[in-house]
């Protein structure tokens, strides 16, 4: 996954039990159904390009032990093509649908939106043609009625109203009642003799709700409006009713899929968790362990399986990108005794192992520059206990009883990470305790790490061959002890127990009276606690420039964005009669041998880039639905294209992107396609940054060619 240069699904994640309860009760609306049909394409996406549909199959097996569900490859492919066909043919998907709801002047838009919202541009029309046509002759019916029977008695009302006030009218909608009525006072013309809107003023009587009871004194309808009313509401139930048989149908039909449907929906929310976590492993700069004893000989696996080397290390949490961490190599072939101050990171540092250990196995990236990880059977870690009420037990009691469960099931080929050791009892016995752990560790001789401040077991008369002494280092600046958080040889007896406590808000007199007492008990073993080695050299990483080929790969496209495709590959050859020359100008520039080829690479929509651009310093092209470009450039190619198509009407726009070596040379030639696709006949939405200076110099010698 971590080297796929084609785009890759938005892997859409329906929860399987949800699908199978709305499909069997018959519940599922025209959204469901739409996510439904984006599963399924986004499966046969991945089958018909060439670098997915590998990952395809090898995702089959772990969606069958997800499921349960055994199912073949091509029936999987053969199964989703007929029901995306079927859900196809049924519904309207992405807004294509030439059902837009009734319109008339003399009608307000938010009944019509109200009436029709709930049917309209779900069910295709040609399914519901005979009750579509009814609605929209009962539509155009109301309106008339309105026409006729209102608009007079409003225009005759207007003529008369005197500028300062008088009587008013107007037609509103009674959302409460679903009703189009008159709303005014009901006058008598000073003159009646036949004048203009005094029939539809006689017509006029109180309305009614649906009890019969008058809804108010201002509140008016005629007996043809009414009519017209009644039809219309009729003739929406119907098409509401039929477009639900529809829908239920249509679940009736995707029952007899439903473990094809519920595979495929597991198979994504795999794929989708899968690829997030390259992508982030990328982003942190984490690396794909080695795993020792599956590529090795049979002679060398004996030494290499009780072996675990890590070099770069850093804590899972921490942002590699963001350079807050300190790395540290570990080279474990036996049991790891580390000591270290409060707050010097061996709590730290055992997660990180247990992580790394725990993701390497299981195939994943590990947060360090390299790893080799043996095939544990077992990892186990025990962090600080507390006590247990509940069960009766104290914190020394839960520990003992999770240190038991460890040592019953520990093996040579085990991990074990203990952290502070017998920390809930007091000295001299849970020292010795602690010893006699260490001791029955080593004699199993898995690989681990146990943690102490229980310094006195450096005077037991332990049996032990091949425990390591270990440390989190310090260092002594400025009249003061610091962590370094770095592992070393030895033993560090130093805890910075008075400067954690003085951090913490201890008041001086306390700490002061302290250290006094310490001094006077400890005070010849004051300073043999200092670290008796130095430290170990660093390991430092290697910057290495990732050069991207191009890919020919076929995408799975409606029929409907043949055109955009043919437009992208008209851009795409603009862009490498552009930027090809300018290349070979700056690599000359830098006296490089071999300029790197313009290679570009399509997002289509509902597709985004893969993991392999993180980081990666990208020149990128937008298709606008306005058919305008915009170009860009990016190391987070992926972020940019999340945050163009949050945009309202972008949701849609595709991509074409390639790669360069490096930030500088991304800028000029996101500068100079700003500049020179415009004389290819291009409508760019951004053409005044060409002249920005963020944008780089925007007068790069290329020749102008001309528009054909």
């Amino acid at each position: 996954m971590s080297k796929v240069k084609c785009s890759i699904p938005e892997f859409t994640c329906v929860s399987s039990a949800k699908l199978v309860k709305l499909l069997e009760q018959r519940e599922a609306n025209h959204v469901e159904f739409c996510r439904i049909k984006s599963v399924l394409d986004e499966i046969l996406h991945m089958y018909k390009q060439p670098e997915l549909n590998e990952i395809l199959r090898s995702l089959m097996d772990p969606t069958w032990v997800a499921t349960g569900l055994k199912i073949d490859f091509e029936k999987l492919v053969e199964e989703c093509e007929w029901a995306s066909g079927r859900i196809g043919e049924m519904i309207i998907v992405d807004d294509d649908s030439d059902q837009k709801l009734s319109s008339y002047d003399n009608i307000p838009n938010e009944f019509f939106e109200d009436m029709e919202s709930s049917w309209k541009g779900r069910v295709k029309r040609i399914h519901i043609e005979e009750e579509f046509l009814a609605v929209e002759q009962a539509a155009g019916a109301l309106s008339l009625a309105v026409h006729e029977d209102f608009l007079p008695i409003i225009s005759r009302i207007r003529a008369m109203t005197a500028p300062l006030g008088g009587p008013k009218g107007e037609i509103l909608y009674a959302r409460e009642h679903e009703a189009v009525w008159f709303k005014g006072k009901r006058f008598a013309p000073s003159v009646w003799a036949g004048t203009p809107g005094e029939e539809q003023i006689k017509q006029l009587r109180p309305a009614l709700d649906s009890k019969g009871r008058k809804v108010g004194e201002e509140w008016f309808s005629t007996v043809k409006v009414e009519d017209a009313l009644m039809r219309y509401h009729e003739a929406s139930e119907k098409v509401k009713a039929r477009a639900l048989e529809l829908l239920r149908g249509l679940s009736t039909e995707l029952q007899t899929k439903i473990n094809i449907l519920v595979f495929a929906s597991m198979l994504l929310v795999i794929a989708k968790a899968l690829f997030s976590h390259v992508s982030e492993g990328r982003r942190r700069k984490w690396v794909f362990p080695t795993l020792a004893g599956f590529s090795l000989s049979e002679d060398a696996k004996l030494l290499e399986e009780t072996r675990m080397k890590i070099i770069g290390l850093s804590p899972y949490w921490f942002d590699e990108a963001e350079g807050s961490a300190v790395h540290n190599t570990v080279d474990m072939q036996s049991l790891f005794l580390l000591t270290g101050p409060n707050g010097g990171g061996k709590s730290s540092f055992l997660r990180s192992i247990c992580a790394v250990s725990l993701l390497g196995i299981c195939g994943f990236m590990v947060p360090a520059k390299s790893a080799l990880i043996p095939p544990f059977d077992s990892i186990m870690l025990h962090m600080k206990s507390y006590d247990s009420p509940a069960d009766g037990k104290s914190s020394f009691q839960v520990e003992m009883s999770e240190i038991r469960s460890i040592i019953t099931q520990v093996s040579s080929r085990s991990l074990v990470l203990v952290d502070e050791i017998c920390r809930g009892t007091e000295t001299a016995k849970g020292t010795c305790i602690a010893g006699s752990i260490v001791e029955t560790l080593d004699k199993i001789g898995c690989l681990g790490i146990v943690s102490t401040h229980l310094h006195g077991i450096f005077d037991l008369p332990l049996t032990v061959q091949n425990v390591a002494h270990k440390a989190m280092g310090t260092e002594y600046v400025d009249g003061h002890t610091k962590p370094t958080w770095k592992l070393i040889d030895g033993i560090c007896k130093e805890s910075l127990a008075f400067e954690t406590a003085k951090k913490e808000g201890i008041s001086e007199v306390i700490i002061q009276r302290a250290e006094d007492l310490y001094m006077s008990v400890y005070g010849k073993e004051a300073f043999s606690g200092r670290i008796r080695t130095v430290e170990s050299t660093s390991v430092c990483g290697s910057d290495k420039t990732l050069l991207l080929s191009r890919t020919r790969a076929g995408s799975v496209c409606q029929e409907t964005e043949s055109n955009t495709a043919k437009t992208l590959q008209e851009i795409e050859n603009a862009i490498t009669m552009i930027c090809q020359k300018k290349m070979v100008e700056l690599y000359k520039l830098e006296k490089m041998s071999e300029p790197a080829a313009v290679h570009c690479f399509a997002i289509a929509a509902r597709e985004q880039p893969p993991p392999s651009t993180i980081g990666a310093s990208c020149v990128y092209v937008m298709l606008r639905p306005d058919k305008r470009l915009y170009v860009g450039q990016s190391d987070d190619l992926e972020g940019r294209v999340r945050a163009h198509r949050s945009k309202e009407g972008m949701q849609s726009a595709a991509f074409l992107y390639f790669v360069v070596p490096g930030k500088s040379m991304a800028c000029q030639l996101e500068t100079l396609l700003i500049n020179q696709l415009p004389y290819q006949g291009y409508l760019l939405a951004n053409l005044a940054d060409g002249k920005h200076r963020n944008f780089g110099t925007s007068n790069l010698s290329v020749d102008v060619m001309s528009v054909h």
